[in-house]
C-alpha cells in the first residue's frame, strides 16, 4: 500500500511538470504608440492605433455590443509583422509567424455617452501565449 501510495504521489508529480515547462503565457498593458518588451517570449509588441471603437458606451443599453480594432506591431529575431486585433470581433486572437497567440483581453477605457476619449489614452491589455506543436 505505501508503495501504490509514493507511486501515484511520483506520477502525480511528474506529470505536471512538463505541462508548466512547456506553457509560455504572458499578459502585458501596452498604451497606444507605446512599446513594450515582453521578457519569456522576447517580444516586442507596440500598440500602433486605434481603428475604430464602435462598443456600447457602459451607460446606455445596446442591442449590439460593438467592437474596436486596434493595429499592433509585433517584432521578434529581426522580423516584424503588424496586426489586427478586436474586442469581440472574428480577430479577437491572431496567431504570430513564431507561433504565438495573441489575444486582446481588455481596452480601457470603456466608451461612455458623456466623454469624449482621447485617441493617445487607450490601453490595450493583451494575452501572449506560445502555442506548442
Amino acid at each position: 500500500m505505501k508503495g501504490l501510495i509514493t507511486s501515484l504521489l511520483l506520477v502525480l508529480a511528474l506529470g505536471t511538470l512538463p505541462v508548466s515547462a512547456q506553457r509560455t503565457q504572458e499578459t502585458a498593458r501596452i498604451q497606444v504608440n507605446k512599446e513594450k518588451r515582453l521578457a519569456k517570449s522576447r517580444m516586442n509588441i507596440r500598440f500602433v492605433e486605434l481603428i475604430e471603437d464602435s462598443r456600447c458606451p457602459t451607460d446606455t443599453n445596446c442591442v449590439w455590443a460593438g467592437n474596436a480594432k486596434i493595429k499592433i506591431r509585433v517584432a521578434k529575431n529581426g522580423r516584424s509583422e503588424v496586426l489586427t486585433l478586436d474586442t469581440n470581433g472574428p480577430k479577437q486572437y491572431v496567431t504570430t509567424q513564431d507561433r504565438y497567440s495573441i489575444k486582446l483581453v481588455r481596452l480601457t477605457p470603456a466608451p461612455a455617452s458623456n466623454i469624449r476619449i482621447n485617441r493617445n489614452g487607450y490601453v490595450a491589455t493583451l494575452e501572449v501565449i506560445k502555442l506548442t506543436r
